[in-house]
């Protein structure tokens, strides 16, 4: 496919066609390390297909796997791999890189094609009634400010109780759609969406605090 192929394809497209190649190079992996385990492939495999517009896929294919319930073990992966992209987004970075440890993670090939038919519908959705507006959010030195609430909201998802990553992801997948479709209203949306999070978590923390301290009679 040429490269204006590629850049006419939707993000749901972009992210099915993400999990076929996926497969196409395991299979080749396998059979050239005579390997009959599970088929996989790394998160650095992911991140050089990704090309135009690297960022927000990059975040999106990180965080769905965070928001789609009973999706279990990918989740576990990529939670610190998408804290470290977010940073780059918010220092301003032009391409996302991963260091070698973190591009050596492993995704299985089964989990990418589970999360692109269960995400597909919902990006559908996502795409029908996004448009470019309010363009600037999605841009320099804005842009870097989503960046920043992107870094807590995925540090939030690190948080190691049942559940609190669904919320977080969401608003990650949310803010990542707007970066890609130049839809600065669905940045704002994502970023309520994980403010308000984040408000609740630090609400139910102080609260769980003070009854602590009540019952210890601190």
């Amino acid at each position: 496919m040429t490269a204006h192929g590629i850049e006419a394809l939707t993000t749901s497209e972009r992210l099915a066609r993400l999990a076929r190649d996926a497969e196409t190079e395991a299979e080749t992996e396998a059979r050239a390390e005579a390997d009959t385990g599970a088929k996989t492939v790394t998160l650095g495999w992911i991140l050089g297909q990704l090309r135009e517009r690297a960022f927000g896929l990059f975040l999106l294919v990180l965080a769905l796997p965070c928001c789609i319930p009973f999706l279990y073990g990918v989740p576990q992966v990529v939670a610190l791999p998408l804290l470290f992209v977010s940073g780059q987004v918010m220092i301003g970075r032009r391409l996302p890189w991963l260091p070698a440890r973190l591009a050596a993670r492993r995704v299985s090939t089964g989990s990418l094609q589970s999360l692109s038919q269960r995400a597909a519908p919902w990006l559908v959705r996502i795409e029908a009634v996004s448009r470019p507006r309010l363009a600037v959010l999605t841009h320099r030195p804005l842009d870097q400010l989503v960046g920043l609430a992107l870094v807590v909201f995925s540090a939030s998802i690190l948080v190691p109780l049942p559940g609190t990553n669904t919320v977080p992801g969401i608003a990650v997948v949310i803010v990542a759609m707007g970066l890609l479709q130049r839809d600065g209203l669905m940045v704002i949306l994502g970023g309520m969406l994980g403010s308000a999070w984040i408000a609740t978590l630090i609400v139910a923390g102080a609260t769980l605090t003070s009854l602590l301290r009540g019952w210890l009679g601190i």
